[in-house]
């Protein structure tokens, strides 16, 4: 089916060209923070292209760079200062896979080359991000090309382990990070990477209570270095701008990307804590030549600016709750409807056909598809994603509004999705 071409967007609203409205429930894939066409934003990028587009980070520094670090370090607080800009989640992450065994290398500790990481998890779409992804569909067509790397039971309370209560999970996926890095031998462990809250591989997957906790306390056990992804669970989307704050951790590496300048130029950051800096006393061998591109950073600058000051994090925060209240209001009687799930601002919806024993539709429909083409064309924008309970059955979809939403403007995603749900089930003759 060919896409319709998109027009304009003010707020929340998108339009294509033919001037259909669509309410961006997901943010894009929760990208669109401040949701579309924000003025100030788009002032901060015509100011800077008219003074400098970029300079290149071997030759300059600028005052949209410093200004974008100096912030960053201030929202993350702690040892987390020094900070890589790139283009995006992949090269984030990239970044990070390298800045680790750069550390261990300058540490005298180059044994230390494999990662570990979990199934239904994605990283990112460069080989050394998706070589860590446990991303069936995704990973298929690169299988055998990829580098080797270890993944683990996901950390889902809603479908356990084997054999494992939802009180037990998070503390028996400890317990297998601790078996993986004595298997492999801990002097080859370069790091453990993990997203605090799962987004599309899994359809929003909180860490159970006192996992990350316990696994800060097995990386530090070991000297292996702990990467938290927040390219998607990120930058406030939690309702935290880290989203390990509730768990009470901070990791040693950091990713994030989507909501840092919120879709209007592509930027993405690697964070790292003093110690790294320290070892690394030349800075990261890595980059690219768009790293720190001067007027992505001007617009990071703005966004979150915008964020601080009409203190959208903190609305994400008080406002999640309601959120979730009113998607479980719209389909939470439904039967297809096996979790809803999610913190702030990200949201998770899991389909299955037997809501007692959880077993997933048959994988060629595609349900989280046929939900998605439905709300489209009820004029709302959502974000499906399949395959999370074995790689190929499972259908999930997510919500993720711009941190400003409105209160109506939240009750209009939840209602449309709603219709749209009950009629792709409809179409189905599931019961409703």
């Amino acid at each position: 089916m060919a896409l319709p071409k998109v027009g304009w967007g003010r707020g929340v609203y998108v339009y294509d060209n033919a001037g259909k409205q669509y309410i961006d429930g997901s943010g894009g894939p929760a990208v669109f923070c401040l949701g579309y066409g924000n003025e100030e934003v788009n002032e901060a990028i015509t100011r800077q292209l008219q003074k400098v587009m970029h300079g290149y980070r071997a030759t300059w520094t600028s005052d949209p760079l410093e200004e974008l670090t100096a912030l960053l370090a201030e929202r993350c607080g702690l040892t987390l200062t020094s900070v890589l800009f790139v283009s995006g989640g992949s090269e984030a992450v990239e970044a990070a896979l390298k800045i680790a065994l750069q550390y261990h290398t300058a540490r005298g500790e180059s044994t230390r080359r494999r990662f570990i990481s979990r199934r239904r998890s994605w990283h990112g779409s460069t080989l050394g991000a998706l070589s860590i992804s446990g991303f069936e569909e995704r990973r298929a067509p690169y299988e055998g090309a990829l580098i080797e790397g270890s993944l683990l039971s996901p950390a889902n309370t809603y479908r356990p382990p084997a054999g494992v209560t939802r009180d037990q999970v998070g503390a028996f996926c400890a317990q297998e990070l601790e078996r993986e890095i004595l298997r492999l031998g801990s002097e080859n462990v370069a790091a453990f990477i993990f997203e605090p809250v799962v987004g599309a591989a899994g359809g929003v997957v909180p860490a159970p209570p006192g996992y990350a906790a316990l696994v800060r306390q097995i990386c530090d056990r070991y000297g292996v270095l702990m990467i938290a992804d927040e390219v998607m669970c990120g930058s406030g989307r939690c309702g935290t701008f880290r989203a390990l704050e509730p768990d009470g951790v901070v990791p040693d590496i950091m990713t994030i990307a989507k909501g840092l300048a919120g879709g209007y130029i592509p930027l993405g950051a690697t964070i790292y804590g003093a110690n790294i800096a320290a070892t690394l006393t030349t800075g990261p061998a890595t980059g690219h030549t768009f790293s720190g591109h001067t007027t992505a950073c001007a617009a990071g600058v703005a966004v979150q600016t915008i964020i601080s000051r009409e203190r959208l994090i903190e609305r994400v925060r008080d406002t999640g709750p309601r959120f979730l209240s009113m998607i479980r209001d719209a389909v939470g009687d439904l039967e297809a409807v096996g979790d809803i799930r999610g913190r702030g601002f990200f949201v998770g919806i899991e389909l299955v056909a037997d809501r007692v024993t959880k077993e997933p539709f048959a994988a060629g429909l595609k349900l989280y598809q046929r939900v998605r083409q439905q709300a489209f064309e009820h004029g709302l924008i959502c974000y499906p994603s399949g395959g999370n309970v074995d790689g190929i059955c499972g259908d999930t979809v997510i919500l993720a509004p711009p941190y400003n939403a409105t209160e109506n403007e939240l009750a209009e995603i939840a209602d449309k999705f709603g219709l749209a749900t009950r009629a792709t089930l409809r179409d189905l003759d599931h019961r409703v």
